[in-house]
């Protein structure tokens, strides 16, 4: 496991490219920083590669970045102006440092209802998806605020949903009896190995020690999804860390596959105020994710 030293983040995302990582993470209060990397370990800040959002009036979180297509596009939460309300953006560039551009003047979307933590999945098929969470601000179920992860089928110019999203992953089990008054399933990512469908999440909230990621299979990318009976595969170390969770996935130069996730910065104090770290992902022998720490 690497903890840096970059921290009053969350949610980080990393780009591998070129043989340099960049590094994406909820970390301004009018856009996103990006930094840079050879190694994983050493981080250099090169400013934001995104503001002065067109649509998007504060709550920008979770930005994840993908080359596709020879540009660089740019999936982040923000609050919408239009109805104070938090939707999914998408900007693009030439360039993985920005300065990005929205591709339209609003969200990307518009399901009615508060949308945040996106994620693409470019399919081996030709096919892409993405999946992100209805926010438990405004989703109640049962007299209780709670988030859920969604999935839709996206056109390949990846301005149009071609599917009604479908509820992927709902808390379930220990999710719904944690510390956090409301059950979460949030932070999504899928990822393909050996024609099946990993889906990491992440339960409780964000401030609390016991915020962890979760793993789920599935055979199809849009549902199906088995969440597993040892849940979590990543979460609190006494004395060690707090609070891992809002992972992604990336592959090293090195050819191994790697996750990116935040801890609390101060671990006797938990808080927003999150540091980025990266452990080692492997599938054993029945194909069950594990996080090497």
């Amino acid at each position: 496991m690497i903890i840096t030293k970059v921290t009053g983040i969350g949610d980080p995302f990393v780009l591998a490219d070129d043989g340099t990582y960049y590094l994406y993470a909820t970390s301004a209060a009018d856009g996103f920083k990006v930094w840079t990397s050879k190694d994983l370990i050493n981080w250099e800040e090169n400013g934001k590669c995104y503001k002065n959002s067109p649509w998007g009036e504060g709550c920008f979180w979770a930005p994840e970045a993908y080359k596709y297509k020879g540009k660089y596009y740019l999936l982040f939460t923000a609050t919408w102006k239009k109805n104070h309300s938090r939707r999914i953006g998408l900007a693009v560039s030439d360039s993985p440092l920005g300065p990005f551009k929205d591709i339209k003047d609003g969200p990307l979307f518009d399901e009615g209802y508060s949308a945040i933590d996106a994620t693409f999945l470019f399919d081996d098929d030709g096919k892409n998806y993405i999946y992100y969470v209805r926010e438990c601000v405004e989703n109640i179920i049962d007299g209780r605020n709670t988030s859920e992860i969604y999935g839709a089928e996206i056109s390949a110019d990846l301005t149009m949903l071609l599917t009604k999203p479908v509820l992927i992953s709902t808390p379930s089990g220990f999710e719904k009896k944690m510390n956090w008054d409301w059950p979460i399933n949030e932070g999504p990512v899928v990822v393909k190995h050996n024609q099946k469908y990993y889906l990491n999440y992440s339960a409780d909230g964000y401030t609390s020690r016991n915020y962890c990621v979760c793993c789920a299979e599935s055979d199809n990318p849009l549902g199906g999804f088995k969440k597993y009976d040892d849940n979590p595969i990543l979460k609190y170390k006494e004395n060690e860390f707090s609070g891992p969770g809002h992972n992604s996935i990336f592959k090293g130069f090195d050819g191994n596959l790697y996750t990116s996730f935040h801890i609390h910065t101060d671990y006797e104090h938990p808080s927003g105020d999150r540091t980025v770290c990266f452990a080692r992902v492997e599938f054993d022998d029945t194909g069950k994710m594990k996080i090497v720490l």
